[in-house]
């Protein structure tokens, strides 16, 4: 796995089309001898465990933990959006009695357009204020026109 991360490091600044390249001949077979070894290693283990839990999530996700070999926008891992994603999850006790079940359904989506607007550049203070602003004479029809990543 630290193999991996290194050639994804070298990969960082790169175009697409050059990461992709990169990553089919330096990660390809690392990551085709790594889905060996763990097939061999699920062999050794015995049902029921927490390793062969383990290897089991792994070998039956095995196609889409490697869609980044096929695709040079892909990344590795989601740990981009773990990152961004931990305030949230982190406040989940406080939140816990926000009111009811609807208020904590729109406190995550208020949160999830925050983050959003985070990820498109956008400031979301701006954002949101733009947006409730115009709302009310935006027509329905193009409100998908309102969503952080079309945003203008």
């Amino acid at each position: 796995m630290a193999a991996l991360y290194r050639i994804e490091q070298q990969a960082r600044e790169m175009t697409p089309a050059d990461r992709l390249a990169l990553r089919r001949l330096h990660a390809q077979p690392l990551w085709d001898e790594l889905h060996v070894w763990l097939r061999l290693e699920r062999t050794r283990v015995a049902d029921g465990g927490g390793i062969a839990a383990a290897l089991d999530y792994s070998l039956k996700r095995w196609e889409a933990l490697g869609r980044f070999l096929h695709d040079g926008d892909v990344s590795i891992d989601n740990n981009h959006v773990e990152r961004l994603m931990r305030p949230w999850a982190m406040g989940r006790k406080a939140w816990l009695f926000c009111g009811s079940e609807l208020a904590g359904q729109r406190a995550a989506m208020v949160m999830s357009l925050v983050q959003s607007a985070k990820l498109h550049g956008h400031d979301p203070w701006g954002y949101l204020k733009d947006v409730l602003e115009r709302l009310q004479t935006h027509p329905s029809n193009r409100i998908d026109e309102l969503l952080p990543h079309h945003w203008q």
